[in-house]
Formats: C-alpha cells, structure tokens, sequence
C-alpha cells in the first residue's frame, strides 16, 4: 500500500492556481523531501493531503484511504501525525496538559499518554519546561512540542512543515535520530524545509514543485545525478534575474 497517492491534485484562490495538477505517489517507508520556492504551494498541498483544506479538482489517497470520504478520511487522520506551518498549539495549556488532550482525542489511555509524554519531553528536552504554559514558550520550543504531539499516537505517516526551524543544534540531531528510526520501522514521513543541506542529509526521495507545478520527483541519487541537491534545484525552479542583477549601492566601495 502506498503511504500518498494524488491525482491531479488542484486547489484555486480565486483566479490564482496554488497547486496545479499534482499526481504525487510516496511509498510506504519513504522519507520523502518536498521542496519549492516561497509561495510554490508546499504548505497547500500538505493542508490538502492531511485534510485541512479541500482540493478544487482532483483526488486524494492517504494510506489508502480516500480523504474525499468523510468517514475514510477520518480513519486516515488517526494514522498520522502534523507539524504544521503555524504549529496550532493551545498556548493556555501546559505541555503536559496540551499532550494529554491530544492523546485523549486519539483514543490512548491516560498511563500510556503520560509514558509516551515524558519519552518525549525527555527526548526533546522539554521536560523541564513541562509546567509552563505554552505561550511562555520561545518558537524553537513550541516546535519541539508541536512535534511530540505528532509523535505522540504513534503514526504511521508523519506530515513536517519546516520542522528544524528555530531548533536548536542539539535538539535538531536528537530530531533527525528519531526521524531515521521511525522510517527504519516501516513508517513514511513527508517533510519539506527549505534547508537543502537537511534534506540532502535525511530524504530517500525527492518532489520539487514550482509554481505549483510538480516539476520533479524521483530518489535522491537520480535527482541529483552526481551534483548537489541545491545545483539540481536550482536548475529546476530557475536561480531567477534577481540573483544575477547586482545591487549597486550595496556591493560598490563603502563610504
């Protein structure tokens, strides 16, 4: 069974085409890139893929079931995990309070919240902070929150919007370990970042959309071809005129 299989995958904002056309196919243990420029359609296509928002054409298949049903995309949200672009935390609950609502709403016991919450806060180095209110908490924390409660029900899939931004170096290898565990195991996780070094570094396989257009996917090394990740990106999406254009004022001799 694949883990995402989409098929002319399309969402308008009025006149404007944010995602065109996609047929994306992730398999089951991947972990997979997906990469563009700013304003490519990444964060739609994950809203779209995990339920948050409705494609104006096209179908959608998240580990087999299809999230045009109601009831089938409901069984396909229990079977995963989100970190998304603006975290959606409570920020008037503490972290444990915050863990313990979400593992309820998966349906785990409270022994078995309260054992896979301190595994994490204690992974994530946020046992510590336990207490304090999330609002409290820098941006680099709510990441790190934000990604226990994913973890949390123990997904199968696991959605990672810009996951190691604001992390810091300590925790983002911490990140990266349990990362290549979960995928070890057989589970899929899909992340985009715009750090090409920690996809180079973690993904099996790669999408670059542009435009919201999907103007590449295949495994790494075919994407690469023997150059660099960024190389190939670039070459994709185009460096574009404002990298080649100096800026006179700024580069000339300081006064």
């Amino acid at each position: 069974m694949t883990a995402i299989v989409t098929a002319g995958l399309t969402r308008c904002f009025g006149e404007q085409r944010a995602v065109d056309r996609i047929d994306l196919r992730v398999e089951r243990g991947m972990f997979f890139g997906f990469l563009g420029p700013n304003g490519a359609g990444k964060s739609t296509t994950i809203k779209m893929l995990t339920g948050l928002l409705a494609p104006t054409e096209g179908t959608i298949h998240v580990l087999g079931h299809d999230m045009s049903n109601s009831q089938e995309a409901l069984a396909a949200k229990r079977k995963i995990g989100v970190v998304p672009e603006g975290l959606a935390l409570f920020e008037n609950l503490n972290a444990w309070e915050y863990l313990t609502f979400i593992g309820r709403m998966h349906g785990l016991d409270l022994p078995t919240i309260r054992t896979r919450s301190e595994d994490l806060l204690q992974r994530l180095q946020l046992n510590g902070d336990a207490e304090k209110l999330s609002l409290e908490y820098s941006h680099g924390m709510k990441k790190k929150l934000a990604l226990a409660a994913a973890l949390l029900p123990n997904p199968d899939l696991l959605f990672l919007d810009e996951p190691f931004e604001g992390v810091d170096a300590v925790t983002s290898r911490v990140i990266k370990d349990m990362l290549h565990r979960f995928v070890q195991r057989g589970s899929t996780v899909f992340l985009t970042s715009h750090v090409l070094d920690i996809v180079e570094r973690l993904c099996t396989h790669v999408g670059i959309i542009s435009k919201g257009r999907l103007v590449e996917q295949a495994s790494l090394d075919d994407l690469r071809q023997g150059r660099t990740l960024e190389q190939r990106f670039l070459d994709v999406v185009g460096a574009g005129e404002a990298e080649a254009q100096p800026l006179a004022w700024l580069e000339g001799a300081a006064s």
